[in-house]
């Protein structure tokens, strides 16, 4: 069976392709490492486990209790808050959200859920 190039992380595109040990897409110029899938491991979940899907804005890998930083102004929804460029959040858990939000966080606003490509490890 073939391997599939993944969808872009930043813009979710799938007209990408492998370019030496990165991949590359083209309509958004975005590049990440390819790294070798990790065959399923039956670890449970906690502090410092990996989850091979979670990735920040810039390709790298997220796990439960790193600190993040915000790369660009995020309304919060059902407020007139919005969380700034550069916040850090400290602590962060990785969750199967919905529509792609992943990362469960506290923040000054309150608990919420965020999306990862909206963060890069700190």
């Amino acid at each position: 069976m073939p391997h599939t190039v993944p969808a872009c992380p930043q813009c979710g595109l799938e007209n990408t392709y492998p370019d030496g040990s990165n991949y590359l897409c083209p309509d958004c110029a975005f590049e990440w490492p390819q790294v070798a899938d990790a065959a399923d491991t039956d670890a449970p979940e906690g502090d410092g486990v990996v989850h091979d899907a979670v990735r920040d804005a810039n390709g790298n890998p997220l796990a439960d209790g790193d600190a993040v930083i915000l790369v660009k102004d995020l309304k919060v929804k059902g407020s007139s808050s919005t969380l700034k460029k550069g916040t850090k959040i400290k602590s962060i858990r990785l969750v199967d959200g919905a529509d792609g939000h992943n990362v469960d966080c506290k923040t000054d606003l309150g608990s919420m859920l965020l999306k990862s490509e909206f963060l890069k490890k700190a």
